[in-house]
């Protein structure tokens, strides 16, 4: 897509608040999102949510060892994330560490 963020990835974390319409804004300008849910969720609803346009998306479960080690390794060569949570949240994660 061709915008003023052409060129810049990011990875989203599916959840509730801005993250959701950040992503999607970060989308429309041009960035490269990809959408983390969770296992489980309908495709049907992900794909009628006018948020989730401009993505692609992936399920990945976050609480196994093998989920979190994928979504880092794809967070390590993108240029931001987005998540809806508590600045805290990431070290309630068992693969996170406060730091």
């Amino acid at each position: 897509m061709v915008g003023p963020l052409a060129g810049v990835s990011v990875v989203e974390l599916a959840g509730i608040g801005p993250a959701p319409f950040a992503a999607m804004v970060l989308a429309d300008l041009g960035a490269d999102v990809v959408r983390v849910d969770r296992p489980g969720v309908p495709n049907a609803v992900a794909r009628m949510d006018v948020l989730n346009r401009g993505r692609r998306s992936v399920a990945v479960d976050l609480k196994s060892p093998a989920g979190a080690e994928v979504v880092l390794r794809a967070a390590a060569w993108r240029n931001g994330s987005a998540w809806g949570r508590t600045p805290a949240w990431p070290a309630t994660l068992s693969w996170c560490t406060a730091g």
